[in-house]
């Protein structure tokens, strides 16, 4: 029941209806007894400083931040993470006494999902497939997990140089394009293939990024930040290889956990949470 007592905690963004953190959120809160609600903000581009104010001024205990927020929310806050800092976003503020500290939960979200399945890259040979924003917190995550070497194959060096040499200076990272002979090299090594492009995302479901399979080792984990659809035709096919799968619901879910245990210090329940998110995604489908 809500009551003049019960504490907000919401998702701000532009759009923000579509987001499913309310759902999963809110079903981790009734799990386990908090007075608390989880809601969406829509914040319209330059409202962000205002909002912020606003989040001060009705003593809101935490916001989730997405696009596209994100980077631009750093500036009105107190204080950052190391994370978030290095990232260069925020996905998380909670507000303590007023002052309002930014975290970024992705990294221990994708981590997270891999910690689940009992799967530990320390020590890994990893390829990463695509380098635009979800990408960075795959990049520091796997990073700060001591693999033993890190790939990116994108279609685009260039472009894609400036991300590598910024977190050069944290373990040497190798970018190829993933069309050469050199990639493909790569792939014969690799321990753990996570695809961070969107090809393959509803609509778009026949798309996947040009991987050839056999240079792949079976029983690898192939992970696929992508939850919707729920099985890739990239996971599809990783799985019809013999490799062990793991889609974006963890990653998803894993992220929305560390929020809630920075906000409210329960250990949320990731099942609970996860059923939660597979309803709601299924719901959309009819």
């Amino acid at each position: 029941m809500i009551t003049g007592k019960t504490k907000t905690l919401a998702v701000i963004g532009n759009p923000v209806a579509h987001s499913l953190s309310p759902v999963f959120q809110n079903a981790a809160i009734e799990a386990a007894g908090l007075d608390y609600i989880y809601t969406a903000f829509p914040v319209a581009d330059g409202q962000l400083g205002k909002a912020i104010q606003g989040m001060k001024a009705f003593g809101i205990c935490g916001l989730n931040v997405t696009i596209p927020h994100k980077e631009q929310v750093m500036k009105h806050l107190d204080h950052v993470d190391k994370d978030a800092e290095i990232l260069g976003a925020v996905n998380t503020i909670v507000n303590k006494d007023g002052v309002l500290t930014g975290y970024n939960t992705d990294v221990k979200g994708f981590i997270g999902g891999m910690k689940q399945l009992g799967y530990a890259p320390k020590g890994k040979h990893a390829v990463l497939l695509g380098a635009g924003g979800a990408a960075r917190a795959v990049i520091w995550g796997l990073i700060q997990e001591g693999v033993a070497s890190l790939t990116i194959g994108v279609r685009n060096v260039p472009k894609v140089r400036p991300l590598v040499e910024y977190f050069s200076k944290y373990m040497e990272i190798t970018l190829l394009d993933w069309q050469t002979e050199d990639f493909e090299m790569a792939l014969e090594k690799a321990e753990l293939l996570v695809n961070a492009t969107p090809l393959g995302m509803c609509p778009y479901v026949e798309a996947m990024p040009p991987v050839n399979w056999d240079r792949v080792k079976p029983g690898i984990l192939v992970y696929d930040i992508i939850y919707t659809p729920a099985e890739t035709l990239f996971l599809k096919t990783a799985k019809e290889h013999g490799c062990k799968v793991l889609n974006g619901e963890a990653m998803l879910v894993g992220q929305g956990a560390e929020s809630l245990r920075l906000w409210t210090g329960i250990e949320p329940d990731l099942e609970i949470m996860t059923k939660a998110l597979r309803r709601a995604l299924e719901e959309r489908k009819d």
